[in-house]
């Protein structure tokens, strides 16, 4: 099946918060993005954010193969079994459209956060016993024992805020079959100032996150690096930006160090819930 899902998700897709909403109102403008989107040539959407199955439903409708997939929902803010009952509903309308993204989100964020890996074993086994199909959830694995998780129990990874070289070590865990779906941010400015300044913005809430900055440290960064924003070499590793070669070439970086998929995102100093479909055509132009 892994082989399968390699296929429908293709090697691009879109990471975006603002394609998930609450607002009635935006169901038009959400499924005209998700309609565009599957037009230019994205395999999958990524609904960033703690998400959950029904924010799915109006870009789904919308088209008629774009994979939508939830990075991540919260396994704190759904129990196991609200999350496979909504599995369910979905796959009932919509059969193999949707992901199952899951995560264990941030101590700072959940009063309910314990023992993250075994809190997550434990929901894993509980979609087992409720029905969810192991190759149709992912999980954000960041550190190695919950990439191995990954492997044993789900379709792959879908890690979040990494480097090429974190990507290598992910596909030594997971092996050739499960996908791996690393994020990445892209900054559409060839000006080196500009481009670091906008991704600074982007990364200085995620350093006050010790499930990234114990990622970073694991992976060869230091204390320095994650210091006033976040050095020039940490902003390097984790963003694409410049001319459009370089940014090619730093999307290909993570192809070439085992990813199945890139889910890119946009970062261009607007609101994050913004739509920013002008910039996703420049880069379905540059991938093309």
């Amino acid at each position: 099946m892994s082989s399968a899902l390699k296929e429908t998700v293709g090697r691009y897709g879109i990471w975006s918060v603002g394609l998930r909403s609450e607002d009635p109102s935006r169901r038009g403008e959400l499924a005209e993005a998700a309609a565009e989107l599957e037009q230019l040539g994205y395999g999958a959407v990524w609904l960033g954010g703690s998400t959950a199955a029904r924010h799915a439903v109006p870009l789904i409708e919308a088209t008629s193969r774009l994979a939508v997939g939830t990075s991540i929902q919260s396994i704190w803010q759904y129990t196991a079994a609200e999350t496979a009952a909504s599995f369910a509903e979905l796959e009932t309308t919509h059969p193999g459209r949707f992901l199952l993204g899951l995560g264990v989100a941030h101590a700072q964020n959940t009063a309910e956060y314990r023992r993250p890996y075994s809190a997550m074993v434990t929901y894993l086994n509980a979609l087992d016993a409720a029905g969810v199909p192991a190759d149709r959830r992912l999980l954000a694995a960041l550190g190695p024992k919950t990439i191995e998780l990954a492997r044993d129990h789900t379709a792959g990874s879908i890690p979040y805020l990494v480097t090429p070289e974190h990507t290598a070590k992910s596909r030594e865990l997971l092996g050739k079959t499960p996908l791996l779906a690393p994020e990445l941010k892209v900054v559409l400015e060839t000006d080196p100032a500009r481009a670091r300044t906008l991704a600074r913005e982007a990364l200085a809430p995620y350093l006050a996150l010790p499930n990234y900055t114990g990622n970073f440290l694991r992976n060869g960064f230091t204390e320095d690096d994650l210091t006033d924003g976040g050095s020039d070499r940490l902003v390097d590793a984790v963003f694409a930006w410049g001319e459009e070669a370089r940014i090619r070439a730093r999307i290909d970086a993570f192809l070439d160090a085992g990813a199945d998929h890139v889910a890119l995102q946009i970062v261009d100093g607007a609101s994050r819930d913004a739509l920013p479909r002008e910039a996703w055509r420049r880069l379905a132009s540059l991938l093309a």
